[in-house]
């Protein structure tokens, strides 16, 4: 694979990542990396739905330290959509695992070890996916910001997502379900309204993609799978906001609070990753806390710094060394 110019400029390249076909035809993932010469350890940054990787100021935050960053794009998402594709749409989120395994795979290659930061969505998919390869020496540490652990509707409709889960999966892929668009979250995100930051409209829309009846039960599957409890055996940060807000249209008051999701239940869930998850909850964080007010992501990425200091040093990373010279889990296959 030959690494191409990405669209954030000199300092970046994206590595397109063959992936088959699916249903749809042919599908891709991208890989986007800032090299930071002599990094032992690389983050891999995994977006949530209705994303892409544009956050340049986390990707400077890491590469100041030493560390190598990476992001990726997931399949139908960002760079890796194709024109015959339609937004977002799996019909398991285990469809994203062979991407994540590449990506890892490539990182490796380069780097002793990899922590995983995934974000909403990307957070769900990223610990199922570490409770997968539990064991392989694949992953040194999860940062989970705002994972998408349930679904923020009241207790009855979450009920009825389930009760219908079966007929969901079944419905034509095409089938979209009447939920509206809410435009809070992306009005208080994009610079052209409410926010200040600045990405491509057409990847990241004000009000999301539409929500496919497979895509969503899909996500209640993955949500059952983590209720009932998984093993992932690396140190896992969760971090998440102080309160939730839910609104449709934009308010002042979404600049400082989660208008996706509900960090009750992103705190609640957490404790079913595995036996060593720490729970973080930042006062005035927006659902993507590196996307918040600077106070509140500069507090965010201390806090991150400050646990994988204390998680995840360099001294207890690894245990042996690999056969191409770089250091890695006792457990890593040879």
């Amino acid at each position: 694979m030959t690494p191409l110019p990405d669209i954030l400029g000199t300092d970046y390249e994206a590595l397109v990542l063959p992936m088959g076909h699916d249903a749809e035809g042919e599908v891709v993932a991208t890989l986007v990396r800032r090299r930071v010469p002599g990094a032992r350890r690389a983050v891999l940054h995994i977006h949530g739905f209705t994303d892409y990787f544009f956050q340049t100021h986390v990707a400077d935050h890491f590469a100041a330290q030493g560390v190598g960053f990476y992001a990726l794009d997931l399949r139908k998402y960002g760079r890796s959509l194709l024109p015959h594709q339609t937004r977002g749409l799996v019909g398991s989120v285990t469809e994203h695992f062979p991407e994540i395994d590449e990506a890892v795979r490539i990182i490796r290659a380069d780097h002793d070890e990899v922590v995983i930061s995934a974000h909403s969505t990307g957070g769900l998919i990223a610990a199922l996916w570490a409770d997968r390869v539990r064991g392989r020496g694949l992953v040194d540490a999860l940062v989970l910001n705002s994972p998408f652990f349930d679904l923020n509707v009241p207790a009855p409709l979450r009920g009825a997502a389930d009760a219908l889960g079966g007929i969901l999966a079944r419905l034509p892929a095409t089938t979209v379900l009447p939920l509206g668009a809410a435009t809070a979250y992306g009005a208080s995100l994009h610079r052209d309204h409410s926010g200040e930051w600045d990405y491509d409209l057409e990847w990241k829309p004000l009000g999301g993609f539409p929500v496919h009846a497979v895509w969503l039960a899909a996500i209640r599957r993955a949500h059952r799978r983590l209720r009932a409890g998984l093993c992932v055996d690396v140190p896992v940060l969760v971090l998440c906001s102080d309160r939730s807000l839910r609104v449709r249209d934009f308010v002042p008051d979404a600049h400082a609070a989660d208008v996706v999701l509900d960090p009750e239940h992103i705190a609640r869930w957490s404790t079913r990753i595995g036996p060593h998850v720490t729970c973080l909850r930042i006062p005035g964080g927006m659902h993507d806390l590196l996307l918040s007010p600077a106070p509140v992501r500069e507090r965010a990425l201390a806090e991150i710094d400050r646990w994988l200091a204390y998680a995840c040093p360099p001294e207890r990373a690894g245990g042996v060394v690999r056969e191409n010279g770089h250091q890695g889990n006792a457990n890593s296959p040879k």
